[in-house]
């Protein structure tokens, strides 16, 4: 266990996902041939003007609601003034003063704890463009500057790596159902940075930060801060002095190694950006922007486990946004949510993926889904009987009745019947239900499989296992 308190910070730009660039009708795209998504703008030939794109302040104003930030209603965007070669300009346009959230916080849970991670600001700002190196030469593409994006910045209030973990992927997850960036760290589209320090006490005044750039998945976030904190620990026991500097994550090495020493603070000589109109927003502005906000994960998760979903299968639905969405569909209705939950994530997830298809892209309506719902909860299908019938499901354009009849699927459901069976399967097995009685619990699939061959797989599987256990313990 460590003597240390970590001291975490976390910054995350996210792009939005908005047609056009921020300041110029460029298209906001990925994937292209470098350079072809750019214009004078972007490119900061002088005499260009910036023009605001007004969906992006519609964009992270949801944003800043879905994080519970306060808005700032007027606010104006400041020049950045550094030198840099991805940076044309030489100034990156952004909001300093007057950032349009802040006060906001995200939910995580730790251990089965709630803990608020609370966000100091979130802000707008351009993207600059990439640089890629080859040898000697560093190459520049345009195409991501210019590309609209949120800075979201916490307090120093993370206290491990798993907190930050945490804390990203409950970001991802809101970001991604509202609609406001596909956030593909492995795109670049969601990047973050980590401000880490240790002490050796509450009462101990902040260690000196280090800042981790540019960590490019989930894991690695994780990964990074352990190392950080580690690396700091060994210099700290050595009576030796942490110096404020930049790493990156290597993930050859599995490691963070340094970039540069930070030998005086950055002066970035901030100022409101002239070229751009102070912006006022009204309480209509805002309503319009987060009218078509979506149920959000932390309140579908919540009707899940109340309609008695485990925890780990509503949150594999919630992964999956358009299965999220369908289950949403009947929430008003007395659907076995169980039962359905199983189902999606089970036989019907399982073709999915086998056929690369969307739901959108089957014939199971909801009719039909309810029905088939039905039939399993009362036991007239069997897990059996769904994978047999699962293609024609999804595929063809009938009712579960007519596929049913088409299958020539019939079911033993009754308890007598079965019964019958099961003291016939006891009486000719003796020696495997000796095992059972002596705990070999395995004779008691072979039991059952014999029963299922003298059904020919039509004996309910439930109604059987339970008749079979009942039989064989009495006989104990």
């Amino acid at each position: 266990m460590s003597n240390y308190i970590p001291t975490i910070g976390i910054e995350v730009h996210v792009e939005l996902k908005t047609n056009t660039k921020i300041f110029s009708n460029a298209i906001n795209g990925y994937g292209m041939g470098a350079n072809t998504l750019t214009n004078v703008i972007d490119l900061g030939y002088p005499g260009t003007l910036p023009t605001i794109n007004k969906e992006v302040i519609r964009q992270a104003i949801k944003a800043a609601t879905v994080l519970n930030c306060e808005i700032r209603k007027d606010m104006h965007f400041d020049r950045k003034n550094y030198f840099y070669p991805d940076n044309p300009k030489n100034y990156q346009i952004t909001q300093f003063n007057t950032p349009i959230g802040h006060d906001g916080y995200v939910l995580i849970e730790v251990d089965g704890v709630e803990k608020k991670i609370e966000i100091e600001e979130m802000h707008i700002e351009e993207d600059t463009c990439k640089s890629a190196h080859r040898g000697n030469v560093t190459l520049l593409d345009f195409n991501r500057a210019g590309v609209p994006l949120i800075e979201i910045v916490t307090k120093p209030c993370i206290s491990s790596s798993e907190e930050a973990k945490l804390y990203i992927e409950k970001l991802r997850e809101i970001l991604l159902y509202a609609g406001i960036s596909d956030c593909k760290m492995e795109e670049g589209s969601m990047r973050c940075d980590a401000n880490v320090s240790i002490r050796p006490k509450e009462s101990a005044p902040y260690g000196t930060k280090v800042e981790i750039k540019n960590i490019g998945s989930i894991s690695n976030v994780g990964l990074s801060i352990q190392k950080e904190i580690m690396r700091q620990e060994k210099i700290y026991n050595n009576n030796e002095t942490i110096t404020p500097q930049t790493r990156r994550f290597d993930s050859k090495l599995n490691d963070t190694v340094l970039m540069r020493v930070k030998e005086t603070g950055n002066d970035y000589r901030y100022f409101p950006e002239p070229d751009i109109p102070f912006i006022h927003l009204t309480d209509e502005d805002i309503r319009e922007a987060t009218k078509d906000i979506p149920m959000l994960p932390d309140e579908r998760r919540k009707i899940y486990i109340n309609k008695g979903i485990t925890r780990v299968n509503s949150d594999k639905i919630i992964n999956h946004r358009e299965m999220s969405d369908f289950l949403n569909s009947f929430i008003e209705s007395d659907l076995d949510f169980v039962v359905a939950s199983n189902l999606l994530l089970g036989d019907i997830a399982s073709y999915l993926n086998k056929t690369n298809k969307m739901l959108k892209d089957t014939l199971l309506s909801k009719e039909k889904f309810v029905v088939l719902v039905e039939k399993v909860k009362d036991n007239k299908l069997t897990s059996k009987n769904v994978k047999d019938i699962i293609e024609d499901i999804m595929e063809k354009d009938l009712t579960i009745d007519d596929i049913i009849e088409e299958k020539g699927i019939t079911n033993i459901t009754d308890n007598s019947i079965i019964e019958s069976i099961v003291d016939k399967i006891i009486e000719d097995n003796m020696e495997s239900v000796e095992d059972y009685k002596n705990g070999h619990d395995r004779s008691i699939k072979y039991l059952m499989g014999q029963i299922m061959k003298e059904t020919k797989g039509q004996a309910e599987p439930r109604i059987t296992m339970q008749l079979l256990k009942e039989k064989l313990d009495s006989l104990k």
